[in-house]
């Protein structure tokens, strides 16, 4: 018999409307995690907490029925597709040893002293090897925690996640064997489907999910929401595969989203988007599930209730403690980096939940260790936020101090502060394009914590504006500021009236003191342009910041590799350093690789030298326009650096290189950075 605490007299038992059911749970998301803040515990524990008092077990409020059940699923896999996007591969292969590493040690010592403890206390091997398999697995509860620090991408992060994905993949297939021994059809046939059916599933994962994406972006990349089902799709279907091969879905969550993160750019609006509905809706889903799932009064139902409770939470926080401990002095890790990865692997909760439930469905545990595992999960639950949130701040702060923002330096003459924040002017006129030059925009002013400015201007040269112009501004700046804000960026949209488009641009920039410009690009100058000078001629002569001439073939979102290309003798050193702060942050922003190529006439001496350059420069002997089009592929970004040209009539400030390129068949997207 399970005790419970009654529920209040004036409360209904439990409630069944969908709306007051509904109610319920937002009113926790609110108000738990604000209460828990407020004494210095994270607001995870609040929402678990929460999820014990409102439950069956607590004062009745909610049954867990098939709807929390179902949003808790919902909730776990989010929670886990965001693990896998914040999960870098190129990361990943460079910690590749130390993931594999920190992933045997987290499984193999909790398999070892769980299953010696459980022995011990009288448990036969079968059920002694599955407790034990649930000490070793382990669910990333304190993630939203490490992303809200700002810590997901530094290398104790990523060796957690990679040995996480380890951890857990080798604790099911243990749970999957057991399961199957203790049914006696662990059989050859059992092997020969598991072992090639896991294989090609990573496989068909890995290696599929980014080309589909890829695919489906480049063409319906203009669709915001089909972007975001399209990646909500991906992730369900990747999942349920998982399920379908006899693999925890949570696996193929995690595997969902490695598989398409270097199709989302890190600061995007989509990625925005994924975040804030899984961290403000469904993770929390999740958390308050786990919670009603904890029943306290079993802790006190029998004597020996008590002593397996306590002997699986010690061996359970000791056993994670141990191998964080052991890898953090192995790869000399500082005490908060080694604390953060005891922290985020301690928790027990989904994989732990998974496996005993089944073992205990198959009688192959009783209810002494479901209470046992419950206790578990409570303290471990508690225990996982409260150690990532008190070591993570100091890993932030280590983080901060040690790794330089992309620099801004450089872009006017005696700027010098590398973290100053940009503040980007946009000029945007023509709706089709309009997106790819804020997304570009938005990207560098989120890596700085910068500031974008969309401008509009209106010329009365002709006359007083009309009412048609002046909505259509109003229009093209609500769009950039709605885009803006999705992304969550800082945005001062503004519209001009002036006599020309150009001097509007250039006062502007100096009224908002902005550190770069954003401009469009057809592709090609028409002679009228060129002799009479065309507006982003004069903006990119006239302009005292760099500006940025952009031309988009495909969304800037599908680029795989950037390519920024220098000829031998045109630019100096500063130039190139200033153009090589962008591109790298930029880069780095869409989660592309980066080739600096030089192209050398035959007669000339390179004006840069690799060597002194900080960065490889592949140096290549040609013309430079057949070089550089002979290195471009599809998916590439090129950009090429200008400096002014004099004021000469027929002569584009961009020079000649830029519009020879735009205009061959291959339809090269390119960036040129204006320098003067």
């Amino acid at each position: 018999m399970i005790l419970t605490i009654m529920p209040f007299a004036f409360l209904p038992s439990p409630i069944t409307d969908p709306v007051a059911i509904f109610l319920v749970m937002m009113a926790v998301l609110l108000v738990a995690p604000l209460l828990f803040e407020r004494i210095r515990l994270p607001g995870i524990v609040g929402l678990i907490i929460a999820g014990v008092i409102i439950g069956p077990y607590g004062l009745g409020i909610l049954e867990r029925d098939s709807t929390i059940v179902l949003l808790g699923t919902v909730g776990l896999l989010f929670l886990m597709f965001m693990a896998g996007l914040e999960t870098s591969m190129d990361d990943l292969k460079y910690n590749a040893k130390k993931a594999t590493t920190f992933g045997l040690a987290t499984f193999l010592i909790p398999m070892g002293l769980g299953t010696g403890a459980m022995l011990l206390l009288g448990y036969n091997l079968l059920s002694a090897i599955l407790v034990a398999s649930c000490f070793a697995s382990h669910t990333l509860l304190a993630l939203p925690i490490a992303s809200k620090q700002g810590i997901m991408r530094t290398p104790v992060l990523t060796i957690t996640l990679g040995g996480t994905l380890i951890v857990n993949i080798l604790a099911l297939l243990v749970l999957a064997v057991v399961v199957k021994a203790h049914q006696g059809n662990l059989t050859l046939g059992f092997w020969l489907f598991l072992l090639p059916s896991l294989s090609l599933y990573t496989f068909a994962t890995l290696w599929g999910v980014p080309r589909l994406g890829r695919w489906f972006f480049r063409r319906f990349g203009h669709d915001e929401g089909a972007e975001f089902s399209f990646v909500v799709a991906t992730l369900f279907v990747v999942s349920y595969v998982a399920r379908l091969i006899e693999i925890e879905p949570i696996i193929g969550a995690f595997l969902a989203g490695i598989s398409i993160t270097p199709l989302i750019p890190r600061l995007s609006p989509l990625m925005s988007r994924i975040q804030f509905i899984g961290n403000t809706l469904f993770v929390p889903f999740f958390l308050i599930s786990v919670g009603m799932l904890v029943n306290p009064a079993t802790l006190i139902q029998e004597p020996r209730s008590l002593l397996v409770s306590g002997v699986m939470v010690v061996v359970a926080i000791g056993a994670k403690l141990l191998p964080a401990w052991g890898t953090g002095k192995l790869f000399k890790f500082d005490s908060s980096s080694i604390m953060v990865m005891f922290g985020l692997s301690v928790a027990q909760a989904a994989s732990t939940l998974a496996a005993i439930t089944v073992a205990y469905s198959i009688k192959l545990v009783d209810q002494l260790t479901v209470n046992g595992t419950i206790a578990m999960i409570l303290v471990t639950c508690i225990v996982s936020p409260w150690v990532t949130d008190r070591w993570g701040q100091q890993v932030s702060q280590s983080a901060s101090s040690s790794t330089a923002q992309p620099p801004s330096s450089g872009l006017t003459e005696g700027q010098s502060d590398v973290t100053a924040p940009y503040r980007i002017l946009v000029p945007v006129a023509n709706p089709s394009t309009e997106d790819d030059l804020l997304f570009l925009a938005i990207l560098l002013a989120k890596s700085t914590d910068g500031t974008l400015f969309p401008l509009h201007v209106l010329t009365d040269r002709d006359g007083p504006i009309s009412a048609e112009a002046k909505a259509q501004q109003n229009q093209l700046l609500a769009t950039a500021e709605e885009i803006a804000h999705s992304a969550v960026t800082t945005v001062q949209p503004i519209g001009r009236v002036d006599g020309s488009i150009d001097r509007g641009i250039l006062r502007v920039a100096q009224e908002c003191s902005a550190t770069l410009i954003i401009c469009g690009w057809k592709g090609y100058a028409t002679y009228r342009e060129n002799f009479f000078g065309s507006v982003l001629d004069n903006v990119v002569r006239h302009s005292t910041v760099p500006v940025l001439i952009t031309r988009f073939t495909q969304s800037v979102q599908n680029t795989q590799r950037v390519v920024l290309a220098i000829s031998d003798a045109q630019h100096s050193v500063s130039h190139f350093q200033q153009a090589l702060a962008l591109t790298q942050a930029l880069t780095t922003e869409l989660k592309a690789s980066l080739e600096i190529v030089q192209i050398v006439s035959s007669n000339r001496a390179p004006t840069i030298d690799p060597s002194r350059s900080g960065v490889p420069v592949q140096q290549i002997r040609g013309k430079f326009i057949n070089k550089v089009l002979g290195l471009l592929k599809t998916d590439d970004l090129l950009v090429l650096i200008t400096r002014t040209n004099p004021n000469l009539p027929g002569v584009s400030a961009l020079g000649t290189v830029p519009d020879a390129i735009a205009r061959h068949p291959k339809q090269i997207s390119m960036i040129v950075v204006g320098m003067r």
